[in-house]
Formats: C-alpha cells, sequence, structure tokens
C-alpha cells in the first residue's frame, strides 16, 4: 500500500458572482482499488455497499463513451436521478450536468463514492471527478483492473494529469473487499408507499365565533374527532407561535378603568403582518385538502381570539388559492417523483416550489435567488417592488418551504450560484416557467398534477389578505382552554 502526500489541486472559481458558494469540506485522500483478477466477487461488493439513503453510492459508468457529461449522467443515475434517460427528456451538457452533480451532492448529505472500471477513464473525466472531490469533499474510491505494471503506470499518469494526486493504493482481492466494506443492510428498493389521509366532512361555512359548536351539531362523533383534532391542532400552533413570538400587549389604562369604551383596535405593523402571513403558510403548507386548512385556519383565530387579537381572513376560503387549498403535500413518493424525473435542480426545485405554494406562475417567476433564506425555509417574493417602483413597500409574499423540499430548494440556489455572471438579485427560476412549449415540456417531464395549474387564480393568496389587530381588551382568564363540548349544546 502506497500514499502520497500532495492534496488535489482545487476546481477554479467561477468568475463574476456576486455570492461565492459556501467553502467545502477539505478533501480527502482518493482510494485507488486495484482489482487485478477482474474478480466478479468485487463488483458485486461494490454495487452491494451502495446505498444512496445513506450518502453512499457505486456509480457504473456508461461503455463506449468519453464524453465527461455521460459520466455526469451515470453519477446522476446512481444518485437514483434517471429521468433524463427517457427519449423526450431535457438533455444537459457537460457542465450544467456536473454543476447538478455538485449540488445534489452537497444537498443531499453525499458522503462516498464509488466509480467502477476506472482504468478506461479518460484524463478529462478523471479531471472532473477531482473537481467533484474538491467542491463537495466527498470520499471517491476507484475501482480499476489493471493487471500489467504498464497499465498501472498509464493509470498514475492519467490521475496526475489530472489534479489527483494524493492516493492510496489497495492490491489484491481481498484487501480490496476488506476496503470496500459490508454490503448496506435494509436497503429499500422501489418509490415510497402510496400517500393516505383521512378525509375530512363537509365543514360549516361559519366564521370562528360559531364553526366548532356548527361542526358538533352537525357531524357525526367521528368526524368531528376527526374535524376537531385539525381544529385543535391550529389552536395549539397558533398558541405556542404567539407565546414566542408576541409578547403578551398589556391592557391599556384607560381600559381597565372603563371596559364598556375600549380603545380602538390597532393594526399589526408591516413586520408583525408578515410574521402572521408566514405562520399561516407553515400551518397550512402541509395540509391533505382544503378542509383541512379550514379546520387548521379556524384553530388559529380561536387562539388569537384568546390573546385579544383578531385575525381576519377571507369569508371562503375554499374559493381561494395558496397553500392548503392549491399546494400538494410534499410526502416521501412525491419528493420521491420529482427527484427520480427531474435531475435538473432548478427544474426539480421549480416543480417543487409550484406543489408547495399554491401561487401562479407568474408570481414565482419573480422569486429571486436571494428570495430564499439562508436556511432554505422560507420564500419571499417581493412583487410590489418589482411592479410599483418607487412606491412605499408592502408586506411581501411569503412562503413557508416544507423540511423535505428544502434539500431541492438548496440545490437550486447552490445550482445558480455556481454559473458564471450569477447575482443574488437574479431569478432563481429563470427559463422555468417561461415559454408554453418549454414550461409544458416541464410539467410532462415531472408527471404530476399541480392544482395551481388546473385552477388558476388571479387574485393574491389567501394568506397575503389576512389582517390581524390588537383589540385591547382583557385577557380571558383561561386562555388556553378550548370550550367544552357541553357548553356548546344549544
Amino acid at each position: 500500500m502506497t500514499a502520497s502526500t500532495r492534496p488535489p489541486t482545487p476546481a477554479p472559481a467561477p468568475a463574476s458572482r456576486a455570492a461565492t458558494p459556501p467553502a467545502a469540506p477539505a478533501a480527502r485522500p482518493v482510494r485507488l482499488l486495484l482489482d487485478g483478477d477482474d474478480d466478479h466477487a468485487v463488483h458485486r461488493a461494490a454495487y452491494q455497499w451502495a446505498d444512496p439513503a445513506r450518502g453512499r453510492i457505486t456509480v457504473d459508468p456508461t461503455p463506449h463513451t468519453t464524453s465527461p457529461a455521460y459520466l455526469a449522467l451515470d453519477v446522476l443515475r446512481a444518485m437514483g436521478r434517471d429521468g433524463f434517460s427517457r427519449p423526450d427528456a431535457e438533455r444537459m451538457s457537460t457542465d450544467p450536468a456536473w454543476r447538478a452533480v455538485t449540488c445534489w451532492t452537497l444537498a443531499c448529505g453525499l458522503d462516498e463514492a464509488i466509480v467502477l472500471r476506472a482504468h478506461r477513464l479518460t484524463t478529462e473525466r478523471l479531471r472532473r471527478l477531482a473537481g467533484w472531490c474538491a467542491d463537495t469533499g466527498i470520499r471517491l474510491t476507484l475501482l480499476a483492473h489493471a493487471p500489467e505494471q504498464a497499465d498501472f503506470q498509464r493509470l498514475l499518469e492519467r490521475l496526475t494529469a489530472a489534479g489527483l494526486d494524493d492516493v492510496v493504493t489497495v492490491l489484491g482481492t481481498a484487501p480490496v473487499l476488506e476496503a470496500i466494506g459490508p454490503a448496506a443492510t435494509r436497503r429499500r428498493i422501489g418509490p415510497p408507499p402510496h400517500d393516505h389521509a383521512h378525509p375530512l366532512p363537509t365543514l360549516p361555512r361559519s366564521g370562528v365565533a360559531a364553526f366548532r359548536a356548527d361542526c358538533w351539531r352537525r357531524q357525526s362523533a367521528t368526524d368531528f374527532a376527526h374535524s376537531d383534532g385539525q381544529y385543535r391542532a391550529g389552536y395549539a400552533a397558533a398558541r405556542t407561535w404567539l407565546t414566542r413570538t408576541l409578547p403578551l400587549q398589556p391592557t391599556p389604562p384607560e381600559v381597565a378603568e372603563d371596559a364598556d369604551h375600549p380603545a380602538e383596535p390597532t393594526p399589526f405593523n408591516l413586520q408583525e403582518t408578515e410574521a402572521v402571513r408566514l405562520f399561516l403558510a407553515r400551518l397550512t403548507v402541509s395540509s391533505p385538502s382544503a378542509q383541512h386548512t379550514v379546520a387548521r385556519v379556524r384553530g388559529a383565530q380561536a387562539a388569537f381570539l384568546s390573546r385579544s387579537l383578531l385575525l381576519n381572513v377571507p369569508d371562503d376560503l375554499t374559493s381561494c388559492a395558496g397553500p392548503g387549498l392549491t399546494t400538494v403535500p410534499l410526502t416521501p413518493r412525491t419528493v420521491h417523483t420529482i427527484t427520480v424525473r427531474l435531475p435538473n435542480p432548478l427544474r426539480a426545485a421549480a416543480i417543487a416550489a409550484l406543489l408547495f405554494t399554491g401561487t401562479d406562475k407568474s408570481l414565482l417567476s419573480m422569486t429571486q435567488i436571494g428570495s430564499v433564506d439562508d436556511t432554505h425555509t422560507t420564500v419571499a417574493i417581493d412583487r410590489d417592488s418589482r411592479i410599483n417602483i418607487g412606491e412605499p413597500p408592502g408586506p411581501r409574499h411569503l412562503y413557508a418551504v416544507p423540511p423535505r423540499a428544502r434539500p431541492l430548494l438548496r440545490a437550486a440556489v447552490e445550482f445558480r450560484r455556481r454559473t458564471p455572471r450569477t447575482a443574488d438579485k437574479h431569478g432563481l427560476f429563470a427559463n422555468c416557467f417561461g415559454t408554453a412549449p418549454r414550461f409544458e415540456a416541464l410539467i410532462a417531464d415531472a408527471g404530476l398534477p399541480v392544482p395551481a395549474l388546473v385552477h388558476p387564480h388571479p387574485e393574491d393568496d389567501w394568506h397575503t389578505a389576512a389582517r390581524c389587530w390588537h383589540l385591547h381588551t382583557p385577557v380571558p382568564p383561561a386562555p388556553d382552554v378550548l370550550p367544552r363540548l357541553g357548553e356548546l349544546r344549544p
């Protein structure tokens, strides 16, 4: 076993970029496993070792080609992103394909990779692998078949020319099998199971004051248990959020002295309004149906009233658009479909954004790279400043990013920032929602229904129309207790 000490040469940074990608972890030595006997057991062990869910992949390069782009697609296929293999799917050229490999590696926590048939890789392909290691810090293992000393020497020359100087060599079948390691255990094969959510019955169109009582009167015990579960979830979430975000407002002295003539309600300021709208988006982004959304929002309104706050939302929520109404919950199966069929990070994030925002694509197309926060949990679209130039800013359109969509947003942001001549003010989803043929091809590639396109809604999303006021009334003595059902009986 031999090793050298010079680290690999890092890939050059793209020129003219406003936002620099985060520094990659320190690159680790490249392992070169020499299978001189070309033993089938070695290749089988490499395949069985792979487990993409745990950050380990085995790449089998496409034979009879030396294209660096094909090698990038082989890496994406090993990650489980093989939608490009369909005849009518979008093609990626060499640089975008390798950017996609880097971004998916960083976003999904990929840690180790074995590349088979490394003795057939050209210097240019090895150089691309070296750049991949330098950008991500991934542990790269090359499995080669070089029975003669001359073959081994030529391989070392290509590795040196590609910048892969820090190489640890392992010789012999038994040491190679030991270096590969044991097979993955409990590896899942195929897509996740189908999604299922218990449907709610038709809910009354009552306001917050009578909603829960009307549900109890009109529904069976089983239906009411499901409806009330969503109502209580909204109530508890709002109470928790209010405790953490908005401190308890003291009652003005004039109110305490004369409760018959309370002070005029005080509207929330711009920052408070944005915070409330973002809370509503987070509360409902995972709702499996509009009925679930209505129940959660009515519970949240009751919690606001218990803190002397009036939360006003559109009267008929089911006729609106936005989170929980024209969205699709990003379940494991939905995310699996997106990532398999759309290997381009921008396209995958664009479809995910359509699904979890439920908004019109014309608004979503205004999303800038800087609109996504550093933790990839929030998307803020400042439409007013884009349309009404020179006027005072209004509340932004804020959308919550569900946890399963955050790796997709992170990969898309990384992809944009690693593109030459890119700044944070540039569009994140540029060229995704543009011409009709390209957009239709994107929807066809995704293969998922998008409610925001099936039921377009030209007006603002429901949560961006929410308003809230401080009522300046005495706080109820026990605000954290929901009314008991016996008290609701007419």
